[in-house]
């Protein structure tokens, strides 16, 4: 993985591979078994090989499920129109502060990806090229040196549930 300025890449494979796992789950055979995928498998693998282990938890990190966390930045990462929070965290004591949303909505991908993509153009990040991590619909912003916004995204039966995670200063987690 290309770095790019201070990206921290290790954050944002772990999402890939939160991703990957979670797709591989939702996968299944018709007889009602999980049938493995391949590309799957091995984006789990590779992330699970190139991902440093994950911090512990911050004492300041605040989570919640089924609702957005107070004082979650909803000018960064706002709730797409329509969506539902699955979850969501934010810890802004730490350096970059950390924010991340689990939501879903009955929508495709594309308009997931266009959504968030065109919300956070307008703050000033930039797409890195790339738009898949094995089979899921993954994209990373970067803006400046050191702030990074990663997007997944995995659809069935019309509904798409996305991750999005942010490493941004914490005076851009407001």
């Amino acid at each position: 993985m290309t770095a790019i300025g201070n990206f921290k890449p290790g954050g944002l494979t772990a999402l890939a591979a939160i991703g990957a796992l979670t797709l591989a789950a939702c996968s299944q055979a018709p007889s009602g078994q999980a049938e493995p995928n391949p590309s799957t498998s091995v984006a789990a693998t590779q992330s699970t090989l190139t991902a440093s282990p994950s911090p512990s938890p911050s004492p300041h990190t605040s989570a919640t499920v089924g609702a957005v966390v107070e004082g979650f930045p909803q000018q960064l990462l706002p709730l797409m129109p329509g969506a539902t929070v699955v979850s969501s965290s934010f810890d802004k004591a730490k350096a970059p502060a950390t924010a991340a949303m689990v939501g879903s909505v009955k929508a495709p991908t594309a308009t997931v990806l266009d959504f968030y993509s065109k919300t956070l153009e307008g703050q000033g990040f930039k797409a890195v090229p790339g738009d898949k991590v094995g089979a899921i619909a993954s994209k990373d912003f970067v803006r400046g040196d050191n702030e990074t916004v990663n997007l997944s995204v995995v659809e069935a039966a019309g509904v798409s549930t996305f991750t999005i995670g942010a490493n941004v200063a914490a005076e851009s987690a407001k």
